[in-house]
């Protein structure tokens, strides 16, 4: 599985609307700021989240953006099929279809299951919550590191 730029940035900003969730909305340039890209590209990932219920929005000085549910509640793959459609690593194993000509008779589809399947375990089962945590430990570390150098 090969995540597009689409993907990866917008798991990203589901990251840092995570890290920030409970204290307030954050505007798309403050996110776009953060992934170092264009506030119009973050945009268009944010709409896909709203469409797709994992984000809300709100208008105003205030206004900004916010996780639609607790990040404890909202699993890494909710996000990239959002944002990707499909998390399957091959064709050959999707679960809507199927779509290789010789999947039955395939010698090394046996692997390619094996594989989707620990990869669907791992995106069902981490949530944002589990990244935000991992990603304010790692910029932790990467300032203790700083600081002693």
């Amino acid at each position: 599985m090969k995540l597009s730029t689409r993907g990866r940035y917008g798991l990203k900003a589901m990251v840092d609307l995570s890290v920030e969730y409970g204290r307030g909305r954050l505007a798309v340039s403050a996110l776009a700021e953060k992934q170092g890209i264009s506030d119009a590209y973050l945009e268009q990932l944010i709409g896909v989240l709203k469409r797709a219920g994992l984000v809300r929005s709100s208008r105003g000085a205030q206004g900004g953006y916010t996780l639609s549910r607790p990040p404890e509640q909202i699993s890494v793959e909710e996000v990239l099929r959002a944002l990707e459609g499909t998390t399957d690593l091959i064709d050959c194993v999707g679960v809507d279809s199927v779509d290789c000509e010789s999947a039955c008779s395939c010698s090394a589809r046996p692997l390619w299951l094996k594989l989707q399947s620990r990869i669907n375990e791992v995106l069902k089962t981490t949530t944002l919550k589990d990244m935000a945590d991992d990603y304010t430990v790692q910029k932790r570390r990467n300032e203790n590191e700083e600081n002693l150098s």
